[in-house]
């Protein structure tokens, strides 16, 4: 998504140090590797093993200035600083979830296919979509739907969702689709796209922590970026969006009271871009699915 915009605004240095938090398939890193000479690195993160293997095969002819590592964005820090890398010229987050994700069944990401409520993009993680629905009680689930669906039926598909369990336990994808349509009114159904929509978005960001991982991951990114180097990020619904305006904002001005004389503070990001990039009328034709991204940019400007 959006990838040549990341190239532009990254600037990538040909012996420069790249780091890419959400590699999924390696389509962003392909293309900095390619303005890489030998003596760049790349460093992808992701914690999707299967995303991990695509990778490494996707970035085969790059191998010498590749590092892959498995975990979750959110420990950026401690995970360079393991490779004794203490300072990166550029960082990319894409916070979709990839297409291979999507259009496997057995991962439950999509409500268009049929498939086991999963939802884990770690597959080591303890909680999955199936045991939130069935275990979370009608108060978290609203909580759930409210907050990460921002969904409009959130506590009418609550009580639907416990109702249903009581009689047997939601398993699959299908299953918890019929659920959905029968708590929302068919004239409601006919607007804003699939009724499921809004559910497995909040589902997905309640398993994977993804809100939570993103407010731990950004102040670390600020911190290992070297003076001048960029932070791009790549975001596909308003909370993490919003999440990122604000961030990229208080960290560009001073937040001092402004009824301090002597006040020293220095921001130490400069906002690229004052309002978010999207992607090309080209580029949503070619891929329906990038219709939703959006793209900050900030420079570290204080080391």
């Amino acid at each position: 998504m959006l990838s040549n915009e990341v190239i532009d605004y990254l600037a990538v240095k040909p012996e420069g140090v790249y780091l890419d938090a959400t590699l999924g398939d390696g389509g962003h890193a392909l293309m900095v590797c390619q303005r890489l000479s030998s003596q760049g690195r790349l460093i992808g993160i992701d914690q999707d093993e299967d995303a991990l293997k695509r990778a490494q095969e996707n970035l085969k002819d790059y191998h010498d200035r590749v590092i892959l590592i498995k975990g979750n964005f959110r420990n950026i820090k401690d995970l360079l600083i393991e490779l004794k890398v203490y300072s990166v010229d550029g960082i990319i987050m894409d916070l979709g979830i990839s297409s291979y994700q999507v259009d496997t069944p057995e991962r439950g990401f999509s409500f268009h296919q049929v498939g086991p409520l999963d939802m884990r993009m770690d597959r080591s993680l303890p909680v999955s979509a199936a045991r939130v629905l069935n275990h979370y009680s009608r108060g978290e689930l609203l909580r759930v739907f409210r907050d990460y669906g921002e969904e409009k039926w959130a506590s009418r598909i609550a009580s639907f969702i416990v109702e249903e369990r009581d009689k047997a336990e939601i398993k699959t994808t299908d299953k918890l689709v019929e659920i959905i349509k029968a708590a929302i009114p068919a004239a409601q159904r006919r607007t804003g796209g699939h009724p499921a929509r809004r559910i497995f978005q909040a589902l997905r960001l309640e398993v994977n922590q993804e809100l939570e991982s993103l407010q731990q991951a950004l102040p670390q990114g600020v911190e290992m970026l070297a003076n001048d180097g960029r932070f791009c990020i790549i975001s596909y619904h308003s909370l993490e969006d919003r999440q990122v305006k604000h961030f990229f904002k208080n960290r560009s001005r001073c937040s001092c009271d402004p009824k301090l004389p002597l006040c020293k503070c220095i921001p130490d990001l400069e906002v690229l871009t004052p309002r978010p990039l999207y992607p090309s009328k080209e580029e949503i034709k070619r891929n329906p699915r990038s219709r939703s991204a959006r793209m900050r940019v900030a420079r570290k400007i204080r080391f």
